[in-house]
Order: C-alpha cells, then sequence, then structure tokens
C-alpha cells in the first residue's frame, strides 16, 4: 500500500536477486529502478535524491556518486539503469515487473547436493584474504589480521588458495560516505582539525588492510611469463603489509579515542578503492598505482603532517606518524620490488601504466628521501610530472 512508503527510498527484494528500489519523491509520485548502481553494484537505495532543476530528479549512488534520472535511469556519466512503471490506483502501488517483489529478503532455496563443488578450504590464504574483506567492523577486520599474519608466517597456513573477493570491501552501516572531495581534513591547528586528520589517516589505514588482502586474493592464479605462479615471498610479502595497516589503524583509533572522539565520528571517503577497481584486471597496474603512487605520495605529504602535529605539541600522534611512516617505505618498497620482480620493460611500463590508470600528472613536492629509501629513484616518478609550459 502507498502508506507503507513513507521513507525516500525502499529496497524491494526479488526472488531472481534483481531487487528494485521504490524512491517517493516529495511531490507525492512513485519511481522504480534497479537497486543495485550498474557502475560497481553500490546500494542506490541507500542514495540521496537530488532535483537538478527543471523537473529532473536523479538518484545518487553513495560509492562513486553515479547519479540515475528518475524517469529515464540515464546517468549524466553515461551508464544506464532499469527502471519500471509505476502506477498508484487506489492508494495501491503497481510496478510494471514479472517478478515477485517483498519488502524483506527473499529465503534462499536449499540446492545442495552430491554435484555441487564442496566450498573452498577454509584454511587456505586466500579464503581468509576474502574473509576479512568481507569483514565490516574495523576492529574485528584488524584482529582477524593479525591473527592470519601469525598463523601463516608460523607455517599454520599452507596453502595460498584461490577465492574470488568481493567487488567492494564491507563497511558499518553507520558510516557516512562523501565524495573524497568533500571531505574536510583541517589543518592540525586545533584539536577537532588533529582528530579530522587522524580520522582521515585511519580510514585510509582501513582501506589498505583491504588492498592487501584483495591484491593476495584477486592475483593468486596470476602466471608470470615462465609459466611459474607467483612465489611464496610475493604472498608473504603482502601479509606484511597487511599487518602492519591493521597495526596503523589500531594506533590511530586508539589516539582518535584519547583525543575523545571515535572512528565514524566524522565522514569518510571511499576514494583509494576506486583505484583498486580500475586496476582489478591487471596485476602491474595494480602494483603501480597503489603501492607505488598512492603509497609514495603518503612518503610526501609526512613532513608536512607530522608538522602540524609537532607545532601543537601532539607528541602522541607525533610517535604514531612516525611508525607509519618507517613502516610505509617498506610497503613502497614492496611494492617496487615485485613490479620489477614481474615486468620486463620497468620504467617505460610504469610510465604507461601511470598515464592510463592515473588522473593527472604526478605533483610535487616529492619526499625525495624517503623515496629513495624504498629504492624508488627520481627516473620513476619525475617524468610523470607537468612539463614546465
Amino acid at each position: 500500500k502507498k502508506f507503507d512508503f513513507d521513507s525516500p527510498c525502499t529496497k524491494l527484494y526479488s526472488e531472481d536477486g534483481e531487487h528494485i528500489v521504490l524512491v517517493h519523491t516529495e511531490d507525492d509520485r512513485f519511481w522504480a529502478m534497479d537497486s543495485s548502481c550498474p557502475h560497481e553494484g553500490g546500494p542506490l537505495d541507500l542514495g540521496d535524491l537530488e532535483d537538478l532543476g527543471d523537473g529532473k530528479r536523479v538518484l545518487v549512488c553513495p560509492w562513486h556518486h553515479f547519479d540515475f534520472c528518475l524517469e529515464t535511469g540515464a546517468s549524466s556519466m553515461g551508464l544506464q539503469n532499469q527502471v519500471y512503471e509505476v502506477r498508484v490506483v487506489q492508494d495501491m502501488i503497481y510496478i510494471n515487473t514479472q517478478n515477485e517483489l517483498c519488502l524483506s529478503p527473499i529465503p534462499e532455496t536449499d540446492t545442495t547436493s552430491n554435484d555441487v563443488e564442496p566450498s573452498p578450504s577454509e584454511d587456505t590464504l586466500c579464503f581468509w584474504a576474502t574473509k576479512i574483506l568481507c569483514t565490516p567492523d574495523p576492529k574485528e577486520k584488524v584482529a582477524m589480521t593479525l591473527e592470519v599474519q601469525e598463523r601463516w608466517n608460523s607455517g599454520e597456513i599452507t596453502e595460498v588458495g584461490q577465492a574470488t573477493p568481493p567487488v567492494q570491501p564491507s563497511r558499518k552501516e553507520n558510516l557516512t560516505v562523501l565524495h573524497p572531495g568533500k571531505i574536510k581534513r583541517g589543518k592540525g591547528g586545533t584539536q577537532a582539525s588533529r582528530i579530522a586528520l587522524l580520522h582521515s589517516l585511519a580510514n585510509i589505514e582501513q582501506w589498505a588492510i583491504d588492498l592487501s588482502w584483495d591484491i593476495i586474493a584477486r592475483f593468486s592464479s596470476v602466471r608470470l611469463d615462465t609459466g611459474e605462479p607467483l612465489p611464496r615471498q610475493f604472498f608473504s610479502g603482502f601479509v606484511k603489509v597487511a599487518g602492519d595497516e591493521a597495526k596503523h589503524y589500531h594506533l590511530l583509533e586508539t589516539r582518535i579515542t584519547e583525543l575523545d572522539s571515535f572512528f565514524g565520528a566524522l565522514p569518510v571517503h571511499n576514494g583509494l578503492w576506486q583505484s583498486a577497481t580500475d586496476t582489478s584486471h591487471n596485476l602491474l597496474a595494480r602494483l603501480a598505482i597503489v603501492h607505488m603512487v598512492h603509497e609514495a605520495r603518503g612518503l610526501d605529504v609526512h613532513p608536512q603532517t607530522l608538522s602540524r602535529f609537532a607545532a601543537q605539541g601532539d607528541c602522541s600522534s607525533v610517535e604514531v606518524l612516525e611508525v607509519i611512516y618507517w613502516d610505509e617505505i617498506t610497503h613502497v618498497a614492496t611494492g617496487l620490488r615485485w613490479f620489477t620482480y614481474i615486468c620486463m620493460d620497468c620504467l617505460s611500463t610504469f610510465h604507461d601504466l601511470v598515464k592510463q590508470h592515473f588522473k593527472g600528472y604526478l605533483k610535487p613536492p616529492f619526499n625525495t628521501e624517503g623515496r629513495k629509501t624504498a629504492g624508488m629513484t627520481e627516473e620513476w616518478y619525475v617524468p610523470l610530472v607537468k612539463p614546465p609550459s
């Protein structure tokens, strides 16, 4: 019935998995479209309604901010979502679809039989990587990461295995996700501003945990030009990176709590995962963009970030940032090590991949010393700076 839908967006569940979002606008009209964003499967039922003027209203995906016209399903970014005709007759809502729709999930029918392949072993590295990616609570994600790291290093987990990672890692529902450009990070001049900076860094570290596990699971079956699989050391290297990132998140989250706040108190963004999505098909591209561009950029901004906290006498935060900095140097080194291990014509390939997958030029100032410590000399990044006009 019409009166059951007071919320602007309501998810309706379909037996075939093609769920629908029913939109109720302020002028008491109803619209319907597929609830899964055609870009990366984002939940449109959690999106925002925006009025673009001239009577055009759009539903905006909360993940990457793709907009979809309520009337046509068209997006200004070139995508197209499926829309459905909605009619209201005597306060009853009718959606033109052949599938039965429900307000609650439809239980799956048990189709288990002897012909179904068994689920992957629960004691392979890739199984646990995928499980961690699907864990929304960051504290649980950290605890699982450290446990799996210990078990892998001790030899208790022996097989790399294979598993299909999720399109996007899970996050707690109470997080407010905004476009990266709308996040206010502050300059560190006040306690509130320092909390905002630490909160932003904690968000990045949570994504960094997931990026480490994703590269393990997503590229576990990659073969080198020789036909050989990736060596065990590759996986051990990124298990260490995951463990470091988990340690970093814990340190930052603890410091935020000491400053009378908590992670999730401020909006976050998922911009870093866009790079993972863009490079999900190519291991070299993933190493180049995530570990040799983004992680190296973290080294570049460290001196200025550190000075902001030091200027306010925040010694506890300075200690945390120093731990993160020296670990991040080894992460850049890990990306560089495996990029050069896999790739033959390293420099030109790196430059081509960055131009293809990274928007714009690399911007100075660069932390030349930090990059050099990681093994990244100027020949890697200077040619990617905008030439003087």
